[in-house]
């Protein structure tokens, strides 16, 4: 039973997933890191100072706070301005896997159009003809 997992383990597939799983976890970091210090203020500048992260509308009368923070140690609150940060990490890392599967898909093309690699020409006519006459004396 080790042996068979040991066997499952190490085929490529499951190794593949792993380290898939791994670059994907890092790839999170970087995306999130991208949007929230790179992409979101500059559209917060270009809307006018906008920070999205503290838009909120509270679900009950008891919250007064202006931040979302402390608007949620009040009540209930519905955050779409996080949702709107989410939303664009998710458009950013959709655009980003699209541009990877595309170049991927290019390259899997340009290697169907290779020629097939030639095979070596046929032996002349009188070079086969005495290739027959050998293999028919060997067999008598």
């Amino acid at each position: 039973m080790i042996s068979e997992f040991r066997s499952f383990i190490a085929k490529g597939n499951v190794v593949d997933l792993a380290v898939g799983i791994i670059i994907g976890g890092a790839f999170t970091g970087i995306v999130n890191s991208l949007v929230n210090d790179v992409v979101m203020p500059v559209v917060s500048v270009v809307a006018g100072g906008i920070d999205f992260s503290n838009y909120f509308f509270p679900l009950n009368s008891s919250v007064t706070a202006t931040t979302l923070e402390a608007a949620k140690e009040q009540g209930a609150v519905f955050a779409y301005g996080k949702f709107v940060t989410v939303l664009i990490n998710f458009l950013i890392l959709a655009w980003i896997i699209f541009l990877m599967v595309k170049g991927v898909n290019r390259i899997r093309a340009n290697e169907e159009k290779k020629p097939p690699e030639a095979s070596p020409a046929p032996p002349p006519a009188d070079v086969q003809l005495l290739t027959e006459i050998r293999d028919l004396l060997k067999t008598r």
